[in-house]
């Protein structure tokens, strides 16, 4: 007695399913490339070649299991990184949320430049070290300086203003600067000022705030909130 040549054509289901199968691969939707559309795609063309395999030489499972563990990982890392995407998206609604309600509010900016109008421009000093002398020196875009001495004190925030009726300062451009004892660096200087308006970029990125007499500055150079 003689077994019969197996062929592709005697196999239970005809390559025509298989050919129908892939043809349902071709239908799937734009996201060909996703993770889990290639995982579908592989799964449908190893289920083919398995009803079409020769029974005396059968294929070896162990690759086929090793792949599908390597798309499941894909997939993985695919639904983990929509995860974070969306948590920016919260991250930056939250920005915008909290930051439109600074307008009106008063910030501190740590900036050396500032325009002048007719009101006062107050800020103050982060004195590191004891100072028998602070300094504060005033100096418009023509280079005239203006100093106005604040006397000694201890380490800490040293709060000043500028007045320009007092100090005969015109309106414009300015330049603010410490002078402090000898052998001492010259501390950080906040400017304080009202929020007047909060933009927010076009193209993205992080929420602009214009500080009265200060300019517009990205949120995060704010440094202090409240006066």
């Amino acid at each position: 007695m003689s077994l019969a040549q197996y062929t592709a054509l005697s196999a239970d289901t005809p390559v025509s399913a298989a050919t129908k199968d892939t043809a349902n691969v071709a239908s799937n939707p734009l996201d060909s490339n996703s993770a889990s559309s290639l995982q579908n795609e592989f799964i449908t063309l190893m289920v083919a070649q398995i009803q079409n395999q020769d029974p005396l030489n059968p294929l070896d499972g162990t690759e086929y299991v090793s792949q599908l563990a390597q798309f499941s990982q894909v997939q993985s890392m695919e639904n983990m990184s929509g995860l974070m995407q969306n948590s920016m998206v919260l991250l930056d609604n939250m920005q915008v949320l909290s930051t439109a309600g600074l307008v009106g509010q008063t910030v501190y900016v740590s900036s050396d430049e500032f325009e002048l109008g007719e009101g006062v421009q107050s800020g103050k000093i982060e004195l590191e070290h004891n100072s028998n002398q602070v300094t504060l020196v005033v100096k418009d875009e023509f280079g005239q300086s203006t100093k106005v001495p604040l006397g000694a004190h201890s380490a800490g925030d040293v709060e000043f203003s500028i007045n320009p009726e007092e100090l005969g300062l015109k309106p414009g451009k300015y330049t603010v600067s410490v002078e402090v004892q000898e052998g001492q660096a010259s501390p950080n200087i906040l400017l304080a000022g009202k929020v007047e308006q909060v933009r927010i970029p076009s193209s993205g990125g992080a929420a602009l705030v214009k500080v009265e007499g200060v300019g517009s500055i990205p949120f995060y150079q704010i440094s202090q909130f409240g006066a």
